[in-house]
């Protein structure tokens, strides 16, 4: 029962029952590592890097619930997260997320030296962010430079360099994370207020849904312009399309700007990211 009991709390910490947070990671490091290939990356690429993405996304959890422990207590949202009623110690969570970390970086291992030193990179970027929102008016934009690190990883681990394309995708993709987690800010403004927190939905004020709209547009248009002469057959445009409505959907979720609306537009966003993986693995597999 003890151990149930730990293992319950250990999975609430890493937001097991959460998938949308590592698939948001998941579908542009996949998209770009179809691209960097050509078509299906193989067996062992694939689960290098879809393991990885779970167990870094998991240690992340660990880290931010950590360093907001005592923000988290005050907002109804993240008021019972394991690290902040203190039913998990700050070393046991800590210590959760370096084992996950450790098993990640020991996934990389087994790629080559440019990726490794990716990895650390990411990791150094991961342990910021937690607190930019205490020092950066955006602190979205630090997310989007963790979030995006899959993408150059991706095209080094298949190719050995890093090629002007996967940073213009790493680019593009930090323009969807300003929009998803500017979504997500949106539904804590309040909190955050009061708690003297920074966050682009704060920055942005009024400007909030025009912003984020533009901020998916410019993701869209970054990532088509740049695939255009790589992805074959014309499934990716319909990837494309599809991804361009659920924009629109999401603006009626957003416009009025509730609580639930916001929220059910951030959770919902890795249907995006994989309306655009599709169109990419299905127009090099269709080739």
């Amino acid at each position: 029962m003890y151990w149930r009991k730990k293992l319950d709390l250990y999975l609430a910490l890493i937001r097991w029952n959460r998938p949308a947070g590592w698939l948001l990671l998941l579908w542009p490091t996949l998209s770009a590592l179809w691209v960097a290939t050509g078509g299906f990356p193989g067996w062992h690429l694939l689960g290098v890097f879809v393991l990885g993405t779970i167990l870094m996304r998991s240690a992340g959890c660990c880290i931010n619930d950590v360093a907001d422990r005592d923000f988290d207590k005050h907002v109804k949202r993240t008021a019972a997260r394991p690290v902040t009623t203190g039913a998990l110690s700050v070393k046991e969570a800590l210590a959760v997320g370096a084992v996950l970390a450790l098993l990640a970086f020991a996934l990389v291992l087994t790629t080559n030296t440019i990726t490794v030193g990716l990895s650390a990179a990411a990791l150094a970027v991961t342990l910021a962010y937690p607190y930019a929102k205490r020092y950066v008016s955006m602190p979205q934009a630090v997310l989007g430079i963790a979030f995006g690190m899959g993408i150059p990883m991706a095209f080094a681990a298949v190719r050995g360099d890093l090629p002007p394309l996967a940073w213009l995708l790493m680019l593009g993709n930090l323009f969807w994370v300003l929009a998803y987690d500017t979504e997500y800010a949106m539904v804590d403004r309040d909190d955050d207020l009061r708690l003297r927190i920074k966050t682009s939905a704060i920055t942005l004020g009024m400007w909030d849904v025009p912003v984020i709209m533009l901020f998916y547009l410019a993701f869209l248009g970054v990532w088509t312009l740049a695939l255009r002469s790589y992805v074959p057959g014309s499934l990716f445009y319909v990837g494309i399309a599809a991804a361009l409505a659920q924009v629109v959907w999401h603006f009626t979720l957003i416009r009025t700007r509730t609580r639930d609306g916001c929220f059910k537009a951030f959770r919902l966003n890795h249907w995006l990211g994989f309306a655009l993986f599709a169109g990419i693995a299905s127009s090099y597999a269709v080739q």
